[in-house]
């Protein structure tokens, strides 16, 4: 039978996140660009719906 190494959970979770890529500024900024964006059509769709409820005075 094959000998095989075990390691400690620490070391694994070490070795599992040192081979992640960090992110470049770019991609940094656009995930952010992209969470603002998704806000707003969110913000936009909510007033939209506020704005068509019957009964809403001015």
């Amino acid at each position: 039978m094959a000998e095989t190494t075990k390691l400690s959970v620490e070391k694994a979770l070490e070795k599992l996140r040192g081979e992640e890529q960090p992110k470049s500024g770019t991609e940094q900024q656009d995930e952010k660009t992209e969470a603002l964006n998704e806000e707003i059509r969110r913000m936009r769709a909510q007033r939209r719906r506020l704005d068509q409820r019957p009964g809403k005075s001015r």
